[in-house]
């Protein structure tokens, strides 16, 4: 089977079953989770990304973090020597995170010891280290929210690395002494449901796989992303060529020191759309943020805003 050759049904049902997972991922994290911010205000999101790093499923979540994740994967995937039962964690907003409490986890998914994508979640945070109470400051600069994670292996073959201990260690105030003292740290209880969702996308992907072999699988995966392709060139193609803008108005611009007034001009022309935000330096910052590693335009430090 080929993406050319995958029938209307077949994608439509592939495309269920691939947001049933996520589906399934993120009803697994809020129920294990501890924070309220995943428990009652649902800030988490859930996605599978082929073995490239391209997003190809994803559950109804939040869009800021979907849209973010799908550009940082492709980063991420080339920077580990992937393994069955890695995980690794995040929330460096220059590395394709948002802020700093949201900590994004990825598993690899392995089929016949042969890589075909990743299951990742990102989840909201109640502590990463800030002084302020939920490491949510009005601050300009990156690590008053708290603790900086680049990406870091944090289980190899299912087991908590060296980095992973004293990153927990240093988040919770104490040494742990085993394994289960880990899992038993309330503080640390979303850093264990977000490793328990990925594992089980990747349980339910890998499961998948073998059903419908490895060709099959991948041609699916193809077909899926060409077809959205086509739905989005659609949609932009029917709208009028010509320059488009927007403007409205915020209380501050973020750091409590001026009212702000964002504007979006947009060119459309064919298919294709462009947004500029050179002339906007809140919109700025934010786009360097996920464009990841560039630095403050204006004196070169990492900023938040």
């Amino acid at each position: 089977m080929t993406s050319s050759t995958l029938g209307g049904v077949e994608l439509s049902l592939f495309s269920s079953r691939v947001q049933a997972i996520c589906d399934e991922m993120g009803v697994a994290l809020r129920r294990s989770a501890f924070s309220p911010n995943i428990k009652d205000r649902l800030d988490f999101s859930c996605a599978l990304f082929d073995a490239g790093g391209a997003l190809f499923g994803q559950a109804a979540h939040i869009p800021v973090h979907l849209g973010s994740m799908a550009y940082a994967m492709a980063d991420i995937v080339k920077r580990f020597e992937w393994q069955a039962d890695d995980l690794v964690l995040l929330n460096d907003p220059f590395l394709g995170g948002t802020h700093l409490p949201d900590v994004t986890a990825v598993c690899p998914i392995f089929h016949e010891r042969v890589l075909i994508g990743f299951a990742a979640c990102r989840a909201h945070h109640a502590n990463i280290g800030s002084d302020r109470p939920g490491s949510m400051p009005v601050s300009t600069l990156l690590e008053d929210e708290g603790i900086v994670i680049a990406p870091m292996l944090a289980q190899r073959a299912g087991a908590l690395t060296a980095a992973a201990r004293s990153l927990f260690d240093g988040l919770s105030g104490r040494a742990h002494r085993s394994a289960r003292e880990y899992l038993s740290d309330e503080r640390l209880g979303d850093f264990f449901a977000q490793m328990s969702a990925c594992r089980l996308g990747v349980k339910r992907s890998s499961s998948l796989a073998s059903q419908m072999g490895a060709a099959a699988f991948a041609a699916a995966v193809s077909a899926l992303n060409e077809y959205a392709q086509r739905i989005a060139r659609e949609a932009i193609r029917a709208i009028p060529d010509g320059e488009y803008a927007f403007e409205d108005r915020m209380d501050d611009d973020g750091a409590g020191s001026r009212p702000h007034s964002p504007s979006h001009p947009h060119r459309k022309k064919g298919r294709r759309q462009k947004a500029d935000r050179r002339h906007d330096p809140v919109l700025h910052r934010a786009g360097s943020l996920q464009g990841g590693g560039a630095p403050h335009p204006e004196d070169g430090t990492r900023r938040r805003r």
